[in-house]
């Protein structure tokens, strides 16, 4: 089962852990805040609307920030970039902890926002070139079950924190905690390294072979960039509903106290945390596209029965594990299916900029439901943006290409005399033969 990791070099380790602690602690940072809305309500004397606009503007300006560290990762290196990100999204999550109003909160979760869509898109890549194609959907689906420890531990510390700080200062204590994911730069500045794939690249496009960063909005890769935008809208859509709406649901409309409602919230996120990693399992052994098209499929049912069955409360509890593990687990494949969808000088580019249109469009979904919730019960409009959310993702998964088992290239320009400037792939380990870049080749 652990086969992936064992084969890994001890450099391979350093960095999947490097990552991991940067997914992880980055989705604790930004889900502290879906914690705190209650008391955010009280203390800033805002509306659940706002909060809606809160909670959109991190993710909008993530796309920001996605796109700028995904070029700032192709030609400044994954790892520095994100050692950079780390640190900006740490401290202004601290900040949010001193804002007084509106206004304030809003620019220091802008900021924030920015960092944490750069590190996604930082790490990504990062262990998508690290290993081998076989094992990629599995050992990024582990990585991405960083995402619901980080919002465990997200869960875990703002309920100690609002038991045991004074009402009055407990939210800022939870937001001044944030800090702490600094310090996991130290362990990335010194122990990861850049992936060998990224390095020959460099020095392919030191010696003069040049790709500019637009050459994502350009035929061939034009089409698969906005298939790829528009699954991450989907699923980003859906998935940050759930996670930002879902403690206020189970406080405000289910009357329940800040402890227990951790506790749903535990189960719910104990079932994505099995779910990443069943995903990226299931997609190496059977495909990309029908792991994606079987867990959104899923994913309907359960949110339909969460969202519009009435049910006792102990009921809710234990169906929370198997919505997690569906609804949540299909992001287990997104990280590697976006890695081999671009070739490796714009891999970061492409990635980051897709995945960050994913979330800023998506974060719409989180403002919506703020809305609609004037209008519907607040788990009907988090049931419905959400079942939106996957139909559009299942569309993009069916017209994208099955990518499982792609062996991860560097792209190149090519002048010929019978074709012009085509695009070319130089295949790592076969000698840097120039060949058509499979899928992607126009003259």
């Amino acid at each position: 089962m652990f086969r992936w990791y064992r084969e890994l070099s001890t450099a391979d380790r350093r960095a999947f852990w490097g990552a991991y602690g940067g997914w992880g602690l980055d989705a604790m940072d930004v889900q502290i805040f879906s914690f705190l809305i209650p008391s955010l309500i009280v203390a800033l004397g805002i509306t659940r609307g706002e909060i809606g606009v809160l909670g959109t503007s991190v993710l909008i300006a993530s796309a920001i920030g996605g796109w700028l560290g995904g070029i700032l990762g192709d030609r400044f290196g994954r790892v520095r970039t994100m050692q950079i990100t780390v640190i900006w999204y740490s401290v202004f999550t601290f900040l949010c902890g001193f804002a007084t109003n509106f206004d304030q909160m809003l620019t220091f979760r802008v900021l924030q926002g920015i960092g944490f869509g750069g590190e996604w898109a930082a790490g990504a890549v990062l262990i998508g070139e690290i290993v081998k194609p076989e094992h990629r959907g599995k050992t990024v689906g582990c990585l991405g079950s960083a995402y619901a420890a980080g919002w465990g531990a997200a869960a875990l510390l703002t309920s100690l924190v609002l038991a045991l700080a004074p009402p009055d200062m407990a939210w800022r204590w939870a937001f001044w905690l944030g800090l702490l994911p600094a310090v996991l730069v130290i362990f990335i500045r010194r122990f990861v390294t850049e992936p060998e794939i990224f390095e020959e690249a460099k020095a392919a496009q030191a010696s003069g072979h040049k790709v500019g960063s637009m050459e994502i909005f350009k035929s061939p890769l034009l089409a698969r960039t906005l298939l790829a935008c528009l699954l991450s809208i989907g699923l980003q859509g859906s998935v940050v509903t759930i996670l930002t709406w879902l403690p206020t649901f189970l406080k405000t409309e289910r009357g329940l106290s800040n402890s227990v409602s951790g506790t749903y919230v535990a189960v719910v996120t104990a079932g994505a945390f099995f779910g990443y990693i069943a995903n990226g399992y299931l997609s190496d052994m059977w495909s990309r596209r029908y792991c994606f098209l079987a867990f959104c499929a899923a994913s309907y049912v359960f949110i339909i029965l969460y969202a519009y069955l009435p049910m006792a409360d102990v009921t809710m509890l234990w169906l929370g594990f198997p919505l997690g593990f569906v609804a949540l687990g299909n992001f287990g494949s997104l990280a590697p299916f976006l890695t081999e969808l671009f070739p490796t000088e714009l891999r970061a580019t492409g990635q980051g900029f897709s995945n960050s249109i994913g979330r800023a469009l998506g974060g719409l979904f989180v403002a919506t439901v703020g809305y609609l919730s004037a209008h519907f019960t607040l788990i009907e409009a988090v049931g419905g943006m959400a079942l939106i959310g996957y139909g559009l993702a299942a569309l993009a998964v069916f017209l994208l290409p099955e990518t499982r088992g792609t062996v991860l290239a560097s792209l190149t320009l090519v002048s010929t005399p019978s074709t012009g400037t085509v695009l070319g792939d130089r295949i790592p380990g076969a000698g840097h033969a120039l060949e058509p870049a499979r899928g992607i080749t126009t003259s």
